[in-house]
């Protein structure tokens, strides 16, 4: 038997796609009607963001390079800007400082 979610996220399922929580699921069902108007298009799921320093990019303690990964990237057809989306029920520590490292490199987190 799984683990529960530490933050008591439920997954949940839409045709073959998995998701860490029903409030994610549900939104990619959104901006999948959002697709089929016409009204966005190229979304995508978990996309990686590499998280940048002054000097290059920031490294994890193993040495790694940290990043944030994105629930939904799309482009918003009315302006043509790329919308990075997470659907979010608690900000995490982790959360918060991964979205202010971004912030500095000029990229805008949409929280839903």
């Amino acid at each position: 038997m799984p683990r529960p979610h530490k933050y008591g996220a439920k997954a949940a399922t839409v045709g073959a796609e998995k998701f860490s929580s029903k409030r994610e699921a549900r939104r990619f069902i959104d901006l999948q009607l959002l697709a089929r108007g016409g009204e966005i298009r190229d979304l995508r799921r978990q996309v990686k963001i590499l998280l940048k320093g002054a000097n290059g990019p920031i490294l994890t303690p193993t040495g790694r390079k940290a990043s944030y990964v994105a629930d939904f990237v799309y482009t918003d057809c009315r302006t043509g800007a790329e919308v990075i989306e997470d659907a979010k029920g608690f900000a995490t520590p982790e959360y918060k400082l991964k979205r202010a490292i971004l912030a500095a490199q000029g990229v805008t987190i949409v929280e839903v």
